[in-house]
């Protein structure tokens, strides 16, 4: 077994960082997401989420940021209401939702987002359409004045006027009530039904009522339904060709059992006239851009999943007019077992810019049409969420982030591989630490690596050195630390003086297809062992303290961690957040059960399920679960809690209390982002924690209601 360790990544350091000590600071801090550039280059756009004046949610504008990196970035909106989806329009208008009203709104129509426009000579943002149910999203083409939106659609509406009385029907009368004929019937955090997306054609200019001024009403535009045939199976994925003429779609194809796969179908913008390009029950596609020959698209074909073998998904070149699918990156490659998600194109066809997974970070790609090659155009420590090229190729505009600072906007020159960070309109926090890496070898010869966040020498608050650790166990599970996370941020952990270790273990992505076959359908043992491994490894430093350790983890992460607690007592305490518990219950209530049972089976049911081995746990544990989340049903959480203080090792007592703790939120779903219950959640881990590693007493927050007010 090998500790091979890299040199410190954190320059800026300050032990005093005051994001880190002080959460109300953290809450606060602005968090920037997505990036759209205008036609001629010379524009980025770029949101950014800010704490409201309650200080229980985050409101969105919109900020602009000079690709040259000479100017500061300036706020282009100032809506008291979040706006989101920024995209530009071939005549460079920018297009955006919002859910602030306007004069000619009601008070209900502000409860969904409106369709606006911000011109592009620098005029007042009008809304262009406010409908019922609202808008989710809007696309624009490339190189004409041809715009789309994606917003729901009751199935009893044949048109516009239609959705809005039955909407309006609704909720007057206050009816919730959804009639399913089939599935899913949630997502995530919300129902679906009875309205489902679809895809609109944003029409022409209408004329306002000649009794309204147009300084009070602006010209609106009706919305024509392009896909409202398709009823609950368009897809929500879409792609427009630069010239507006056609669009590529996902659609839904059900399956007995209620089962679905998705398909690929190109929908002429024109006439609504759709023709499925490729659809086989053994794959599932996913759309990607449209390149400039308006007849060639790069799409993600990814090969169903079954217990015995892992999905994997492959990038192929699909032509629009014949649905022929070439793959796109030479399966020699070195890279070809990548994850590849398709960014964009370059200007002269030649080649795709795309992202993927990759040994703990995320790089830019430059995939080769003519050959396949795939070249890494970046190897820098960050990982690249957003990729758009400049419209004369010679740059790539991008959001980027590592675990040493948050998103942020950057330049890549194709030329000599130089990347600069932008004028950002959020600042870089400075960090209370420093970032170094950890590796070792599993016991079946395979490497595993891991991050590790470290506390200055000097940290304020920190206990002695060396540090107590914490092992944080990532989510997914086909998912990587790799970047920046708000809501499992370790710094607020290493300002309290804590090592926090962030592996990835078997079923990582970034690491080729062997090292996710390794744990597949069978959670319990290489995940298992690999995180072991490497909390030995990290243990093993003179610099952290092996007799002080806990284990962390959400989702995916929680399951672990409910493993965990039933095969070691090597960790003092364990939290577990929105963990899968008991798999037999898992698999048909969550949200996804048909993709959970294609890569779960009954053996892996009865032989890596957590619950079985509940009264093994000795380890006092943290459970936290929100009421809204229907990706791991609160039945897990629920489930769990009884059971150990029914029979784990740790008993409740006759009077019925325990050294485990529940946190149960009943509106935050899977991972509670109201900017309160984040702060409450942070404070109520670090408590205990404080109680059971640092052996201290635990200081709850009054907001609880368990302890008396501050004075």
């Amino acid at each position: 077994m090998s500790d091979t360790t890299s040199t410190s990544r954190a320059g800026n350091t300050p032990a005093g960082a005051r994001e880190f000590h002080d959460l109300d600071h953290y809450v606060a801090f602005p968090r920037l997401a997505g990036l759209t550039m205008s036609p001629d280059g010379e524009r980025l756009v770029t949101t950014v989420s800010t704490l409201d004046a309650k200080g229980t949610g985050y409101t969105t504008a919109l900020w602009e940021v000079d690709p040259h990196g000479e100017r500061e970035a300036r706020r282009l909106t100032r809506g008291s209401a979040a706006e989101s989806g920024p995209t530009f329009s071939a005549a460079g208008d920018l297009w955006f939702t919002s859910v602030r009203g306007d004069e000619s709104g009601s008070a209900d129509d502000a409860k969904s987002a409106a369709l606006w426009r911000l011109p592009a000579d620098g005029g007042e943002a009008e809304v262009v359409n406010r409908r019922p149910g609202g808008v989710s999203s809007v696309l624009c083409a490339d190189d004409a004045d041809v715009v789309l939106a994606a917003a729901p659609l009751l199935p009893g509406a044949a048109d516009e006027d239609q959705h809005a009385a039955l909407q309006t029907g609704r909720a007057e009368r206050e009816v919730q009530a959804i009639l399913h004929t089939g599935y899913p019937v949630r997502h995530w955090d919300h129902d679906l039904g009875p309205a489902r997306p679809h895809l609109f054609a944003v029409a022409g200019e209408e004329t306002p009522d000649d009794a309204v001024p147009t300084t009070v009403q602006p010209r609106r535009r009706r919305l024509r339904a392009l896909t409202a045939d398709l009823g609950a199976h368009y897809g929500d994925e879409t792609f427009l060709s630069p010239d507006g003429t056609r669009a590529l779609i996902a659609v839904t194809v059900p399956e007995p059992a209620a089962d679905q796969r998705t398909g690929l179908a190109v929908v002429d913008v024109a006439t609504g006239a759709r023709r499925m390009l490729a659809d086989d029950p053994a794959s599932t596609y996913s759309p990607g851009p449209i390149g400039p020959d308006g007849r060639t698209a790069v799409v993600t074909v990814t090969r169903r999943p079954v217990p015995e073998r892992a999905l994997r998904p492959v990038l192929h070149l699909l032509d629009l007019e014949t649905g022929t699918l070439t793959p796109l990156v030479d399966e020699s490659s070195s890279e070809a077992e990548l994850w590849f998600t398709p960014a964009d194109w370059l200007p002269d066809g030649s080649a795709v810019i795309a992202l993927a997974d990759r040994d703990g970070r995320g790089p830019v790609f430059r995939l080769d049409v003519a050959d396949g090659t795939a070249t890494v155009l970046t190897d820098d420590e960050a990982t690249w969420s957003e990729a758009v090229v400049s419209p004369d190729g010679a740059h790539v505009y991008g959001v980027r982030a590592s675990y040493s600072f948050p998103n942020e906007v950057a330049r890549l020159d194709l030329a000599d591989g130089t990347v600069t960070r932008l004028e950002n309109p959020v600042r870089r926090p400075e960090l209370p630490g420093r970032l170094t890496e950890v590796e070792t070898t599993a016991e079946d010869s395979a490497r595993v690596r891991a991050w590790l966040a470290l506390p200055e020498p000097d940290a304020e608050d920190a206990p002695s050195s060396p540090a107590p650790l914490l092992l944080w166990i990532h989510g997914g599970p086909l998912n990587s630390w790799n970047a920046w996370s708000w809501r499992w941020n370790p710094w607020l952990l290493v300002a309290r003086g804590y090592a926090v270790l962030l592996p990835d273990p078997a079923l990582s992505t970034g690491y080729g297809q062997e090292f996710i076959q390794r744990g597949w359908n069978a959670w319990g043992e290489k995940p298992y062992t690999d995180l072991l491994a490497i909390t030995d490894a990290a243990e093993a430093r003179d610099d952290v303290d092996a007799s002080r350790t806990a284990a962390m983890g959400g989702s995916f992460g929680g399951y672990m961690a409910n493993w965990v607690a039933g095969h070691t007592d090597r960790f003092d305490a364990i939290v577990t957040h929105a963990s899968l518990w008991a798999l037999d219950q898992f698999g048909p209530t969550t949200d996804m059960s048909p993709f959970w049972r294609r890569q779960i089976d009954a053996t892996m049911e009865a032989e890596h399920s957590p619950h079985r081995f509940v009264s093994e746990i000795t380890t006092p544990m943290l459970v936290i679960h929100g009421d809204k989340d229907y990706r791991v049903p609160i039945g897990e959480g629920l489930r769990l809690w009884y059971e150990l203080l029914e029979q784990s090792g740790l008993p409740a007592d006759a009077d019925g209390n325990t050294v485990h703790r529940f946190l149960y939120f009943p509106q935050e779903n899977h991972w509670v982002l109201t900017p309160h219950h984040a702060k409450l959640w942070y404070q109520v881990v670090i408590a205990f924690l404080a109680e059971h590693v640092l052996g201290e007493t635990p200081e709850l927050p009054t907001t609880l209601g368990l302890t008396p007010p501050a004075e």
